[in-house]
């Protein structure tokens, strides 16, 4: 069954892998870049006076999405079994596509953003949801028991 999974669980880690590059790229790249990202203008303003804040926030985002691609890859047998497996599997996608269908609440929440960044990240992120949920269930089977 993990054959059927394998290269679901590689793409769930490939794009995790890749999410979390582009995250420490705009701490590289500066304001530009969280501008050209749609971080929105108040954030890109906040790096360029040198706050602090949308670094660390930026960098753990960036740590959590590589731990997630570390769940994947474990998934997938490239690395050994990571604690809680099943569970942790089941909670990235559900975050993943709770994220992609928030789009009533980015609005409200993040008016700064335009509609076509917050709809594009929603598609987004909803695709790469339902990567990893297919990713899960097709590797259900051969992923044991978490306790």
């Amino acid at each position: 069954m993990i054959d059927t999974a394998r290269p679901w669980l590689l793409a769930a880690g490939g794009l995790s892998i890749a999410a979390s590059v582009l995250h420490l790229a705009c701490i590289v790249g500066g304001p530009s870049w969280y501008r050209f990202v749609g971080a929105g203008e108040p954030i890109a303003r906040a790096v360029e006076r040198g706050a602090l804040m949308p670094t660390l926030i930026t960098l753990f985002i960036a740590g959590v999405l590589g731990v997630w691609a570390l769940y994947a890859f474990s998934a997938a047998q490239l690395l050994p079994r990571l604690p809680l497996l099943r569970t942790a599997l089941v909670a990235i996608s559900a975050v993943l596509l709770l994220r992609g269908l928030a789009v009533p609440l980015m609005q409200a929440w993040r008016p700064d953003l335009s509609p076509s960044f917050i709809w594009w990240t929603a598609a987004i992120v909803t695709g790469y949801g339902l990567i990893f949920a297919n990713a899960t269930r097709l590797a259900w089977p051969s992923l044991g028991r978490d306790f």
